[in-house]
């Protein structure tokens, strides 16, 4: 899969938020959303999209370094067996609020929705846009 540059995803359409919330854990563990934010908000334009999903993936089934150093190539090879989904389809973009740059590299930073960087972005007419998806059918 080839990692997106130089586009701007807006937050969904649906999205019922004017300002953006942090994932919450729930039961102990972490979900995908909590995940991706804390990768995101911890390494702004540190990871491409197969990176950030890898980390993700690797985080969310609690695999341990040990682990993944001793079968990296298994483990990688299992992940990109799947189709994994790009950000417009985040829980990030689609409920929670963050919109989702990604730079002239395919690295990607978050963005609030409330946010003055998040405006800049939208009112750039010189980066493509999409909307994350929505969350229902309209």
């Amino acid at each position: 899969m080839m990692n997106p540059v130089n586009q701007f995803i807006e937050v969904a359409p649906d999205c019922a938020l004017d300002q953006a919330q942090v994932p919450e854990v729930r039961g102990g563990k972490q979900s995908i959303a909590a995940i991706e934010y804390e990768l995101l908000s911890g390494k702004p334009y540190g990871y491409t999209l197969e990176e950030l999903k890898f980390a993700t993936y690797v985080k969310h089934k609690n695999i341990v370094v040990q682990q993944l150093k001793s079968n990296y190539e298994q483990i990688k090879t299992e992940f990109l067996s799947k189709p994994y989904a790009c950000m417009r389809a985040s829980p990030l973009t689609k409920k929670y609020g963050w919109g989702a740059h990604y730079d002239e590299f395919g690295k990607i930073a978050i963005y609030a929705v409330e946010s003055q960087p998040y405006q800049d972005f939208v009112s750039n007419p010189h980066i493509r846009k999409y909307f994350a998806m929505r969350s229902k059918r309209a």
